[in-house]
């Protein structure tokens, strides 16, 4: 959500063509295979460095760019301070400076989302460390944050005395709880608060770091208010169709769009902003095209039928460094090229599917399953139920006053994170079906949050 700037102060298009945004691709691409390439605790120490470097430049030209656009809503000329603008525009107009804020605001994002990869990468791609330490409001800019400095020393002191890894927080999005996390080689990861006073303490911090370790390690709550909600280990092993993903990125990349079916009644669609531009495509040549190879893609996958009233999708646009339960793109198994374009939205990748054709995907696989969703709602909002699964007990029916009968049984309540999850890392119908069996079988109260087995395996 912005907060400087109206909806219509530029067109998003414009943001892809900003010089300051298009550098950041080869930059990207190249952290991202520096990051692969780490293989010792000093490589992650150099790595996290480099990292944090480029991030509080880019913020701090954000803050600068900020207090420039503060001034021209006053009438008053930018401070001297202020970095020169790249986008050609009229540096009279105080839209121009809005603009270059939000430019900045985006590439910190891209940035924080490697440093989620590097996160996902030394908590060994384990899922649940994320899954607790995430549940938390996200982290505001570090550039001139109070107590930076003395974060900085203890990750630097943590290396010196015995060589080991501390993770900065701030560095990500995904990792909200706590200031750092320390790998000593021995013992599980230990996040810590740091303070600029050691006198100073926060209470609750210390309180959601200790709840977040407990559900990891030992079953308990994940932090937050409800006791009920607990990670939970399918005992399954992940299995993907991203060499799909692979293939229609590849293939985007050079005929400008791409759509494929996917098993599971799901079809996926890529748009290439570099293949777009090399096939030459007009407005008009690009809207026929989309529509042609999207319907192929919907009519293959079963679901263009009542598209309108049932279909719903998964988008990857503008969204990175948003969604902390998402696995940041630079941890997908694809070249580091592909993965900076979906960083920074030169390539977009959309999975959709209809609710009730998902229904009786379920259902045939012997799942009572039935899709909530009224038809035409309006996108998905976090926190909605979009399926409900039945599971009855294996008993008879239990007789009760006034001719009504009770069957045991358990409703599981599918929200859209899970599917968001189960379209995005483009999860095989059997594993997802088989995760879904595995909860019901459990009868397990509450709010589960289900993680894999082997995801070291899966992500890169």
């Amino acid at each position: 959500m912005r907060s400087l700037f109206d909806a219509d102060c530029y067109d998003p298009d414009d943001m892809l063509a900003h010089p300051r945004h298009q550098d950041m691709q080869p930059a990207l691409a190249m952290l991202i295979q520096q990051l692969r390439d780490c293989t010792t605790e000093e490589a992650g120490v150099a790595f996290q460095r480099d990292l944090l470097a480029r991030l509080l430049e880019v913020e701090q030209d954000r803050k600068e760019f900020k207090r420039a656009a503060d001034r021209m809503r006053k009438r008053k000329s930018p401070h001297r301070e202020a970095p020169e603008p790249q986008s050609g525009r009229d540096l009279g107009d105080a839209a121009t400076w809005r603009f270059e804020h939000d430019v900045c605001e985006r590439l910190a994002r891209q940035l924080r989302s490697v440093g989620d990869a590097l996160a996902w990468r030394v908590f060994g791609f384990h899922r649940p460390f994320i899954l607790s330490l995430c549940r938390n409001d996200p982290p505001g800019p570090m550039a001139g944050k109070a107590g930076l400095q003395t974060e900085l020393d203890r990750v630097e002191e943590v290396f010196k005395e015995n060589g080991s890894f501390a993770l900065l927080h701030d560095l990500t999005n995904c990792l909200r709880i706590g200031d750092i996390t320390v790998w000593d080689g021995v013992n599980p990861p230990r996040t810590e608060e740091i303070k600029t006073n050691p006198e100073a303490r926060k209470g609750a911090q210390i309180r959601r770091i200790n709840q977040a370790r407990t559900a990891v390690l030992e079953g308990g709550p994940l932090p937050g208010n409800n006791a009920s909600e607990l990670l939970y280990d399918l005992d399954l092993p992940l299995r993907t169709h991203l060499d799909v993903m692979r293939d229609a990125l590849e293939q985007a990349a050079t005929e400008g769009i791409h759509a494929t079916p996917v098993p599971g009644r799901r079809a996926l669609y890529v748009i290439d902003q570099y293949g777009c531009v090399q096939q030459g495509l007009s407005s008009a040549q690009f809207n026929e095209r989309l529509q042609q190879v999207v319907g192929a893609a919907l009519e293959s996958a079963g679901i263009a039928t009542g598209r309108e009233d049932h279909n719903v999708h998964f988008t990857t646009m503008d969204d990175t460094a948003r969604n902390p339960l998402r696995v940041p793109w630079a941890n997908y198994p694809l070249h580091p090229v592909a993965c900076a374009r979906l960083i920074g939205d030169y390539a977009a990748m959309t999975v959709e599917t209809s609710g009730p054709a998902l229904a009786d995907l379920l259902q045939v696989a012997g799942l009572d399953a039935h899709w909530t969703r009224p038809p035409g709602k309006a996108d998905l909002k976090a926190g909605d139920v979009v399926m409900e699964i039945h599971h009855q007990e294996q008993l008879r029916a239990v007789p009760l006053p006034g001719g009504l009968t009770m069957t045991p049984g358990w409703t599981l309540q599918m929200g859209r994170s899970e599917l968001d999850r189960y379209m995005i890392e483009l999860i095989q119908p059997g594993s997802w079906i088989a995760g879904m069996k595995h909860l019901l079988a459990a009868r397990r109260v509450g709010q589960p949050w289900p993680h894999y087995r082997n995801e070291h395996e899966v992500w890169v």
